[in-house]
């Protein structure tokens, strides 16, 4: 490969980021070749599908990126480019409509991931992006080339340029195992440590709780927490009594600040409001007035409103004292506490935070230690709640580096003038 050649920019990681890197590349007129350590793509994405595809949220810009917590401002540039409603756009380029639930997340209109998925890939391949399957990547060789295990041993690809995009830690069994921390990590690239994001956390059940009331949903409750800077927080939403704990859309939500309260006290306190429709004077008002033969259960269902699993937990958390005394269960109905001891292993996570800290990337995402070299996805150090905010990101963070490769690559400034590449990995760098 010489500087006459036309570029060619190799991608690594073949999900949504990766992916959109490779479509914004392309319509730029690159070359690009893209390496996915499976045999298919879009593994991940369409296990998120799998429910129905929430592809992005509805709600106004401003709130969409405080989504983004402490890296909302960095992920606001990479969505003024591409965002919520420009994926919507995409999507319909890709004769897929899509639509506002009432939650105000937006899904297709046939709620799945396969079809837009087959489209867009049909899309990348008439464009002349070249798919390497079963390609696992290791790492740079000392001149700067890329190093694959593939089936038939380690392979050796040369490009003038490469967008990373290998996704987090969570669900290995997809592809995303965080085994690229290693190399970048040799290379002298700030990583921040891989962590569980959008994942349950362990609380210490009782027997009787965990085998009765284990799967059970929690609806229209309201968290009180304490953030990562010392600021009383709350928030409604509904979650999911589990076996080990507590998971759900509500946790999600707040999960990052419970993670790092965590890490520093080891444990964090987090108190559920079972009833916030009900204020606690009127409640304990009702708890008060004479129960006749009903029992202290059927009390709490008929005067506070709580179902079977929120009786369950006003049991597992009150001592007798509380339960003998209206006002004090009221004030426990109204603020439950539960003392979460951790997050749920990186595997079990929907989603990692950490990852390459976006302070070693410019604004095109290219590494500032090694030029020509970009990050894209959920191998960068943000994170977000469900509600798809995370492939909005996933997908804006793609077409910041695939554009900014392009940008790079047509003024000249190639990543690798000429490697000599022995036997048939020649080949292999022209797209073998």
């Amino acid at each position: 490969m010489t500087q006459d050649s036309s570029p060619r920019l190799a991608i690594v990681g073949g999900g949504p980021a990766g992916l959109m890197a490779a479509e914004a590349a392309s319509a730029a007129g690159i070359a690009v070749d893209l390496y996915d350590a499976m045999g298919s793509v879009g593994r991940k994405f369409l296990l998120a599908g799998k429910g129905g595809l929430n592809l992005t949220h509805g709600e106004p810009f401003a709130r969409f990126v405080e989504r983004y917590g402490e890296r909302r401002d960095e992920i606001a540039r990479w969505l003024r480019t591409f965002d919520a409603d420009a994926l919507r756009d995409w999507a319909r380029g890709l004769d897929v409509e899509t639509f506002v639930g009432s939650s105000g997340r937006v899904f297709p209109a046939d709620m799945k991931a396969a079809p837009l998925l087959r489209r867009w890939l049909h899309r990348l391949r008439a464009s002349g992006v070249v798919f390497h399957m079963h390609h696992r990547w290791l790492g740079w060789r000392d001149d700067g080339a890329l190093r694959f295990a593939a089936p038939e041993g380690e392979r050796i690809a040369v490009a003038d340029a490469v967008v990373l995009a290998l996704g987090g830690a969570s669900w290995p069994k997809l592809g995303s195992d965080g085994a690229w921390v290693a190399p970048l990590g040799d290379a002298g690239i700030d990583i921040a440590p891989l962590q569980s994001a959008n994942c349950g956390f362990e609380i210490a059940w009782s027997e009787h709780l965990r085998t009765r009331f284990a799967g059970s949903p929690l609806k229209s409750v309201a968290a009180h927490w304490t953030d990562r800077h010392g600021v009383a927080q709350s928030r409604q939403g509904e979650c999911v009594l589990s076996e080990y704990g507590i998971e759900g859309s509500l946790v999600y939500a707040i999960g990052a600040d419970l993670r790092e309260r965590i890490a520093r006290d080891g444990k964090a306190v987090l108190h559920l409001d079972l009833a916030p429709g009900i204020t606690q004077a009127v409640l304990a008002e009702r708890l008060a007035a004479p129960r006749g033969k009903h029992s202290l259960g059927d009390l709490l269902r008929r005067r506070a409103h709580l179902d079977a699993a929120k009786c369950g937990l006003v049991f597992e958390v009150a001592g007798k004292s509380a339960l003998a005394d209206p006002a004090a269960l009221a004030a426990l109905i109204k603020a439950l506490p539960l003392t979460l001891q951790a997050p749920r292993p990186l595997a079990e996570a929907i989603s990692t935070a950490g990852g390459v800290r976006l302070e070693a990337l410019d604004e095109s995402l290219m590494l500032r230690v090694r030029p020509g070299t970009f990050c894209a996805g959920e191998m960068l150090d943000w994170e977000a709640p469900t509600g798809g905010y995370l492939l909005t990101a996933c997908f804006a963070s793609g077409v910041q580096a695939g554009r900014g490769a392009a940008r790079w690559l047509t003024s000249g400034r190639r990543l690798a003038p000429e490697i000599a590449v022995p036997g048939d990995a020649a080949d292999f760098a022209a797209g073998d």
